[in-house]
């Protein structure tokens, strides 16, 4: 089926084309401003804006939507189904979907439930509205998973994985009093457990390097990108750079960002960072990073719904240009994932669209086409 995108401002890689036409054919990206428009389905978007899908490099949100509250449960394929739908209504068309891989103390996020989901993902795949992937996340200190992510590996079930040490003392948790808290009153463990589960963790520190470089090196096999998490300085950048991540997720400081671009690592930030104005965890602010030139992507993290919203914001309070606010979620995490055939609204490139109107003035996705298809829309008055 051809499709006729008319009457857009289309935003390019570098430009943004006022009142023009883009065309699909067979899920692919065929003209741009072509002569004629005839096709078999032209819709007029009065000129709001066509951009390129966007492109997740990280969301937990499907963990949310498995386990909404500690220890209540929901369906897998029910829960993969509400993700796909939050996904396509919010403009991402490439979900990394973050499944993290933590032994027994954390929910949903022990090794067993995790592989689970996992499988529910893939399953889910054929009648996703949207490309819905895989980015594991291995708890370094657990020596129980590394088996368990590399039959993953070989199942071609994973898309990305990243690295986490959330020993206390290190990176989001530099304060023992702050993990404590978040295992209490997140996952309601009794001191006792606490305590247990911090030992365990300082005791599996040992070896943790040689499991990552294992991990890493079959990534790579794979074709799949490594990355690291908070990082909270340049020697822990070096660390991951060593083995050979590829991407900085969430760098904590800017002397971190800074070393992870000096090691050719692309960045990743937070999209609720930049809605909210800081970090929850105490972390650099995602503007700053964007100021500084040290931030490359922006993920969902665990709200899709922000992605577009903080596109349109550092657009209009930076001094990056709608274009370059738009790679930051397209053509920048395309490159970091290792996609090749998406991010930018060129001819020969997979037709993943979104149309954003401006609804009482707050940017908001009106249509998606996933793959050609179309995936959402929605009619909003004076919109």
């Amino acid at each position: 089926m051809k499709t006729c995108l008319r009457n857009a401002r289309v935003v390019l890689a570098d430009e943004v084309l006022d009142k023009a036409d883009v065309v699909s054919e067979d899920g692919v990206i065929t003209a741009i401003n072509p002569e004629s428009t005839i096709a078999d389905d032209v819709i007029d978007l009065n000129n709001q804006w066509l951009m390129p899908g966007m492109i997740d490099l990280h969301c937990d949100a499907l963990e949310k939507e498995v386990e909404p509250r500690p220890n209540v449960h929901f369906p897998l394929d029910f829960a993969c189904a509400q993700a796909d739908k939050r996904n396509a209504a919010a403009g991402i068309t490439t979900v990394y979907h973050a499944l993290s891989f933590a032994n027994d103390e954390l929910g949903v996020r022990n090794n067993a439930f995790a592989a689970r989901i996992v499988r529910a993902v893939h399953e889910w795949h054929p009648h996703g509205l949207v490309d819905n992937r895989v980015h594991c996340r291995y708890e370094i200190t657990d020596e129980s998973g590394l088996p368990i992510l590399e039959s993953l590996l070989q199942q071609k079930s994973m898309h990305l994985i990243s690295m986490m040490d959330h020993t206390p003392g290190r990176g989001q948790f530099k304060d023992m009093a702050a993990y404590q808290n978040y295992l209490t009153l997140t996952y309601e463990k009794t001191a006792d457990e606490v305590e247990a589960i911090i030992e365990r963790k300082i005791e599996a520190v040992r070896g943790a390097f040689a499991r990552m470089q294992e991990l890493a090196n079959a990534a790579h096999a794979a074709g799949i990108s490594v990355a690291s998490h908070d990082d909270d300085s340049a020697e822990r950048v070096f660390t991951m750079s060593g083995i050979g991540a590829d991407i900085s997720e969430f760098p904590m400081t800017l002397e971190a960002a800074k070393a992870a671009k000096a090691a050719g690592m692309s960045t990743i930030f937070g999209a609720p960072n930049i809605l909210r104005g800081k970090s929850q965890s105490g972390s650099m602010k995602a503007i700053e990073a964007i100021h500084e030139g040290v931030a490359d992507c922006l993920c969902a993290d665990y709200t899709p719904a922000a992605l577009i919203v903080a596109v349109m914001k550092i657009s209009e309070g930076s001094d990056l240009d709608l274009p370059a606010a738009v790679r930051l979620v397209t053509t920048n995490p395309a490159k970091a994932g290792k996609l090749h055939d998406r991010g930018q609204i060129q001819v020969g490139a997979r037709a993943d669209l979104i149309a954003v109107g401006q609804p009482g003035g707050l940017p908001q996705v009106t249509r998606v086409w996933s793959g050609g298809k179309q995936a959402y829309a929605v009619q909003y008055d004076h919109g």
